[in-house]
């Protein structure tokens, strides 16, 4: 599918989420800023791909990401964020979310499984009880360790800040 025509809003996508579910698909979600994509953020969508038929992936918007981590992040704009992610193969559709947490689409799109990534443990994931609700799960993902955004920035930093 072209990259276009996975990028949705969240209303087209509840429309299209339940389409889906009459024809039986699991629905996957997950979330994120994925701000400079890595080995690590492809490895973790594939694996939350594996766990059913359609993955859907929020990102936050820029003003979200600097709500969560501050006025220097995002690196990456939201339209480069989606349209990286809705390049890959393993996602299905990609949104913008400016909540700061994705409770509020959670609920509306009530998905079979909630990915998380493998740096979280369930005590910490607020969504749990909006998936659970609707008669989720949640899904930690497995940690690809020495991949992270930070780290990254680090390492340019570390390379080329002084120049």
């Amino acid at each position: 599918m072209a990259i276009s025509k996975k990028i949705k809003t969240l209303n087209e996508l509840i429309k299209i989420v339940d389409k889906l579910k009459k024809q039986n698909k699991k629905i996957i979600t997950t979330n994120g800023v994925f701000d400079i994509l890595h080995l690590g953020h492809v490895k973790y969508l594939e694996g939350a791909k594996k766990l059913g038929d359609v993955l859907i992936a929020g990102v936050n918007t820029d003003k979200s990401v600097k709500a969560n981590k501050g006025d220097k992040r995002p690196i990456n704009d939201e339209k480069s964020r989606i349209g990286v992610l809705a390049g890959l193969e393993s996602v299905d559709y990609v949104f913008l979310f400016d909540e700061k947490n994705p409770m509020v689409w959670l609920e509306k799109i009530k998905p079979d499984v909630h990915v998380k990534a493998g740096d979280y443990r369930l005590s910490q994931i607020i969504e749990k009880g909006a998936v659970e609700k609707s008669g989720g799960k949640i899904v930690i993902a497995k940690a690809e360790k020495g991949h992270s955004t930070t780290g990254l920035i680090s390492r340019i930093i570390k390379i080329y800040g002084n120049q």
